[in-house]
């Protein structure tokens, strides 16, 4: 029978941990608690937490609410959140990750108090919710880019801040600090901040490692998780015997045959009970191969 482990360090990162703490605290103490935007980019987990109670809602729904309490998840909100919150009489439980909230305040220092010619560039996914909070920091000035391919539209003759979503990878941003750097002209100066989450980052040392030591990965990650997209690249590239599942269920039988090493792994939105799950359906699978 196959040898089938869990990769003791995926699961769920401190920020997600902590939001669902609070969401699941809060609904111990009631029959439901809203959450603007999905808790965690992991549908199997939203699903659960949507048995406990837990209303996702979107932000035109939240102008509709009034009274009520609503936790904002560990990506974090923009400005202009809090203040219809309060227009509203919204009582906010606040789940913004730590590592999110200082970079939030970072960009905002930037905004209030540099140039107005510079410019503040945040390399990112447009449209992702922390993205749209970081943003929102600089009233909606700050220019998002998305990859290497898109610096072009950057003005290279003012001075440039850039700013990373925290979840982005480290190597990608030293490609495009060095692209940068080479394209300023008229003596403007480039002024960059590493601000991605190490929680993250230290994955892909330790995910690549995991990912060497086995015949089969089944990487367990939900379709919205921008760091899943990440790590699951890296462990293809560590073991490309690699399948993406987003739940035990998708798992073919096929995959396993003469496999005697099976590591599961997954994104920082990936909850243990899933991960569980998929062994469990691995070691039943392979126990009928024999």
């Amino acid at each position: 029978m196959a040898i089938i482990e869990i990769d003791k360090n995926s699961g769920f990162c401190f920020g997600v941990t902590r939001a669902i703490n609070k969401a699941e605290e809060q609904l111990a103490k009631t029959d439901h608690l809203y959450c603007l935007g999905d808790i965690v980019h992991n549908s199997n987990e939203v699903e659960r937490l949507k048995q406990e109670g837990l209303r996702t809602i979107t932000h035109e729904h939240l102008a509709e609410l009034h009274h009520e309490s609503v936790l904002l998840r560990a990506h974090g909100e923009p400005p202009s959140t809090y203040e219809l919150a309060q227009r509203n009489d919204i009582r906010i439980i606040d789940a913004t990750c730590p590592v999110v909230l200082q970079l939030q305040k970072r960009i905002k220092h930037t905004y209030d108090n540099e140039s107005k010619d510079s410019q503040i560039v945040i390399y990112g996914k447009r449209g992702h919710a922390e993205v749209n909070g970081l943003v929102g920091q600089t009233n909606g000035k700050a220019l998002v880019i998305e990859n290497i391919h898109e610096i072009n539209k950057i003005d290279f003759s003012h001075d440039v801040y850039l700013y990373s979503q925290t979840t982005k990878s480290v190597h990608e941003l030293k490609q495009i600090i060095e692209a940068v750097t080479q394209r300023m002209t008229n003596g403007a100066q480039l002024r960059y901040f590493d601000t991605i989450c190490r929680a993250v980052a230290n994955r892909i040392p330790q995910i690549r490692e995991f990912a060497r030591q086995h015949d089969l990965i089944l990487f367990v990650c939900g379709s919205k998780s921008s760091n899943g997209k990440i790590l699951f690249s890296e462990c293809v590239q560590a073991n490309p015997n690699a399948h993406l599942i987003s739940n035990e269920s998708e798992i073919d039988p096929n995959w396993l045959v003469g496999m005697n090493s099976i590591g599961i792994c997954g994104a920082t939105s990936t909850p243990m009970w899933l991960m569980n799950n998929v062994k469990k359906a691995a070691e039943i699978i392979t126990s009928q191969q024999k």
